[in-house]
Protein backbone atom coordinates (compact mmCIF):
# COMPACT_ATOMS: atom_id res chain seq x y z
CA UNK A 1 0.00 0.00 0.00
CA UNK A 2 1.24 3.47 -0.88
CA UNK A 3 0.20 6.44 1.24
CA UNK A 4 -0.55 9.94 -0.04
CA UNK A 5 1.20 13.13 1.09
CA UNK A 6 -2.03 13.96 2.95
CA UNK A 7 -1.53 10.88 5.14
CA UNK A 8 2.02 11.99 5.92
CA UNK A 9 0.71 15.43 6.92
CA UNK A 10 -1.84 13.85 9.29
CA UNK A 11 0.91 11.78 10.90
CA UNK A 12 3.03 14.89 11.41
CA UNK A 13 0.06 16.64 13.03
CA UNK A 14 -0.45 13.69 15.40
CA UNK A 15 3.23 13.71 16.31
CA UNK A 16 3.25 17.47 16.85
CA UNK A 17 0.16 17.43 19.08
CA UNK A 18 1.12 14.31 21.04
CA UNK A 19 1.93 15.45 24.54
CA UNK A 20 2.77 13.87 27.88
CA UNK A 21 -0.55 14.77 29.48
CA UNK A 22 -0.84 15.44 33.23
CA UNK A 23 -4.12 17.42 33.27
CA UNK A 24 -7.18 15.26 32.58
CA UNK A 25 -10.92 15.52 32.51
CA UNK A 26 -12.69 12.80 34.48
CA UNK A 27 -14.97 11.70 31.62
CA UNK A 28 -14.80 7.91 31.20
CA UNK A 29 -13.20 6.48 28.08
CA UNK A 30 -15.73 4.35 26.16
CA UNK A 31 -15.03 0.62 26.20
CA UNK A 32 -15.10 0.46 22.42
CA UNK A 33 -12.30 3.06 22.35
CA UNK A 34 -10.26 1.03 24.84
CA UNK A 35 -10.74 -2.03 22.61
CA UNK A 36 -9.53 -0.12 19.53
CA UNK A 37 -6.45 1.12 21.36
CA UNK A 38 -5.61 -2.38 22.57
CA UNK A 39 -5.94 -3.69 19.00
CA UNK A 40 -3.70 -0.94 17.59
CA UNK A 41 -1.04 -1.64 20.24
CA UNK A 42 -0.89 -5.20 18.92
CA UNK A 43 0.43 -3.82 15.60
CA UNK A 44 3.70 -2.79 17.26
CA UNK A 45 7.01 -4.39 16.22
CA UNK A 46 9.05 -6.42 18.68
CA UNK A 47 12.39 -8.20 18.82
CA UNK A 48 12.06 -11.72 17.41
CA UNK A 49 8.28 -11.17 17.29
CA UNK A 50 8.35 -11.86 21.03
CA UNK A 51 5.63 -9.30 21.89
CA UNK A 52 6.82 -8.95 25.50
CA UNK A 53 4.45 -6.22 26.68
CA UNK A 54 1.84 -7.07 29.31
CA UNK A 55 -0.85 -4.48 30.09
CA UNK A 56 -3.01 -4.27 33.22
CA UNK A 57 -5.96 -1.90 33.47
CA UNK A 58 -5.90 -0.75 37.07
CA UNK A 59 -9.52 -0.09 38.01
CA UNK A 60 -9.62 -0.79 41.74
CA UNK A 61 -9.76 2.54 43.65
CA UNK A 62 -7.60 1.20 46.50
CA UNK A 63 -4.88 0.09 44.09
CA UNK A 64 -4.98 3.43 42.31
CA UNK A 65 -4.67 5.26 45.61
CA UNK A 66 -1.70 3.09 46.58
CA UNK A 67 0.03 3.92 43.28
CA UNK A 68 -0.65 7.63 43.86
CA UNK A 69 0.89 7.34 47.34
CA UNK A 70 3.92 5.59 45.80
CA UNK A 71 4.28 8.52 43.39
CA UNK A 72 4.05 11.09 46.17
CA UNK A 73 6.80 9.39 48.18
CA UNK A 74 9.05 9.06 45.13
CA UNK A 75 8.31 12.64 44.08
CA UNK A 76 9.30 14.03 47.47
CA UNK A 77 12.53 12.01 47.38
CA UNK A 78 13.27 13.31 43.87
CA UNK A 79 12.71 16.90 45.00
CA UNK A 80 15.32 16.49 47.75
CA UNK A 81 17.99 15.88 45.09
CA UNK A 82 17.78 19.54 43.98
CA UNK A 83 19.08 22.67 45.66
CA UNK A 84 16.58 25.08 47.23
CA UNK A 85 15.78 27.16 44.15
CA UNK A 86 15.47 24.20 41.80
CA UNK A 87 13.51 22.26 44.45
CA UNK A 88 10.92 25.01 44.67
CA UNK A 89 10.68 25.09 40.89
CA UNK A 90 10.37 21.29 40.80
CA UNK A 91 7.58 21.19 43.38
CA UNK A 92 5.51 23.62 41.31
CA UNK A 93 5.46 21.14 38.41
CA UNK A 94 2.48 18.86 37.91
CA UNK A 95 4.11 15.55 37.04
CA UNK A 96 1.20 13.11 37.14
CA UNK A 97 -2.56 12.99 36.64
CA UNK A 98 -3.13 9.90 38.75
CA UNK A 99 -6.13 11.21 40.64
CA UNK A 100 -7.89 12.75 37.63
CA UNK A 101 -7.31 10.31 34.75
CA UNK A 102 -10.19 7.88 34.20
CA UNK A 103 -7.88 5.09 33.02
CA UNK A 104 -4.70 3.72 34.60
CA UNK A 105 -2.60 1.29 32.55
CA UNK A 106 0.36 -0.53 34.06
CA UNK A 107 2.63 -1.78 31.29
CA UNK A 108 5.15 -4.51 32.04
CA UNK A 109 7.86 -6.31 30.09
CA UNK A 110 8.06 -10.10 30.26
CA UNK A 111 11.83 -10.55 30.67
CA UNK A 112 12.01 -14.18 29.49
CA UNK A 113 9.20 -14.84 27.03
CA UNK A 114 9.03 -18.17 25.24
CA UNK A 115 7.80 -16.28 22.20
CA UNK A 116 10.54 -15.37 19.76
CA UNK A 117 12.77 -18.22 20.99
CA UNK A 118 15.48 -15.76 21.97
CA UNK A 119 15.95 -14.36 18.48
CA UNK A 120 17.66 -10.96 18.42
CA UNK A 121 18.07 -10.55 22.16
CA UNK A 122 20.92 -12.81 23.25
CA UNK A 123 23.50 -10.03 23.06
CA UNK A 124 21.01 -7.21 23.71
CA UNK A 125 18.34 -8.47 26.14
CA UNK A 126 17.27 -4.88 26.71
CA UNK A 127 15.56 -5.05 23.31
CA UNK A 128 12.63 -6.65 25.13
CA UNK A 129 12.06 -3.46 27.11
CA UNK A 130 12.70 -1.45 23.93
CA UNK A 131 9.94 -3.45 22.24
CA UNK A 132 7.55 -2.61 25.06
CA UNK A 133 8.51 1.06 24.74
CA UNK A 134 7.70 0.95 21.01
CA UNK A 135 4.31 -0.56 21.83
CA UNK A 136 3.70 2.27 24.29
CA UNK A 137 4.58 4.82 21.61
CA UNK A 138 2.16 3.12 19.22
CA UNK A 139 -0.54 3.34 21.90
CA UNK A 140 0.34 6.99 22.53
CA UNK A 141 -0.09 7.99 18.88
CA UNK A 142 -3.28 5.95 18.54
CA UNK A 143 -4.69 7.63 21.65
CA UNK A 144 -3.91 11.06 20.19
CA UNK A 145 -5.67 10.08 16.97
CA UNK A 146 -8.71 9.31 19.18
CA UNK A 147 -8.38 12.81 20.70
CA UNK A 148 -7.23 11.32 23.99
CA UNK A 149 -4.20 12.17 26.08
CA UNK A 150 -1.66 9.80 27.59
CA UNK A 151 0.73 10.52 30.43
CA UNK A 152 3.75 8.42 31.48
CA UNK A 153 4.31 8.41 35.25
CA UNK A 154 7.96 7.48 35.77
CA UNK A 155 8.39 8.83 39.30
CA UNK A 156 7.54 5.55 41.01
CA UNK A 157 9.31 2.75 42.85
CA UNK A 158 8.79 -0.02 40.27
CA UNK A 159 9.33 -3.03 42.53
CA UNK A 160 6.67 -1.70 44.90
CA UNK A 161 4.21 -1.37 42.02
CA UNK A 162 4.97 -4.92 40.87
CA UNK A 163 4.27 -6.23 44.37
CA UNK A 164 1.17 -4.10 44.76
CA UNK A 165 -0.33 -5.41 41.51
CA UNK A 166 0.77 -8.98 42.29
CA UNK A 167 2.25 -9.66 38.86
CA UNK A 168 4.37 -12.70 37.92
CA UNK A 169 8.03 -12.47 39.00
CA UNK A 170 9.22 -12.31 35.38
CA UNK A 171 7.27 -9.09 34.71
CA UNK A 172 9.14 -5.80 35.08
CA UNK A 173 7.33 -2.48 35.22
CA UNK A 174 8.16 -0.43 32.13
CA UNK A 175 5.53 2.29 32.40
CA UNK A 176 2.55 3.41 34.41
CA UNK A 177 0.23 5.35 32.12
CA UNK A 178 -2.70 7.71 32.64
CA UNK A 179 -5.25 7.87 29.83
CA UNK A 180 -8.23 10.14 29.25
CA UNK A 181 -9.56 13.33 27.76
CA UNK A 182 -6.96 16.10 28.19
CA UNK A 183 -8.12 19.11 30.15
CA UNK A 184 -6.57 21.29 27.43
CA UNK A 185 -4.60 20.74 24.24
CA UNK A 186 -1.12 22.08 23.55
CA UNK A 187 1.45 21.53 20.82
CA UNK A 188 4.36 22.46 23.12
CA UNK A 189 5.77 20.11 25.79
CA UNK A 190 4.67 21.29 29.23
CA UNK A 191 8.22 21.27 30.62
CA UNK A 192 9.27 23.52 27.74
CA UNK A 193 6.34 25.86 28.26
CA UNK A 194 6.95 26.29 32.01
CA UNK A 195 10.69 26.83 31.54
CA UNK A 196 12.04 23.62 33.09
CA UNK A 197 13.64 22.28 29.89
CA UNK A 198 13.29 23.61 26.36
CA UNK A 199 13.26 21.33 23.35
CA UNK A 200 16.81 20.63 22.20
CA UNK A 201 17.18 19.52 18.59
CA UNK A 202 19.34 16.44 18.13
CA UNK A 203 20.48 16.46 14.53
CA UNK A 204 21.62 13.38 12.70
CA UNK A 205 25.38 12.86 12.48
CA UNK A 206 27.46 11.28 9.76
CA UNK A 207 30.44 8.99 10.24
Amino acid sequence: MRFTPDAADVLIDILRWRRDVRHFRRDPVPEETIARLAAVMELSPSVGNSRPWRVLRVCDPALREAVAANFERANCAAACAYDDEARNEYMRLKLAGLREAPEHLAVFTEIDPAEGRGLGRRTMPETLAFSTAMAINTLWLAARAENLGLGWVSILEPREVEQLLDVPPSWRLTAYLCLGQPAFEDDTPLLHRVGWQENVAQGWQVR
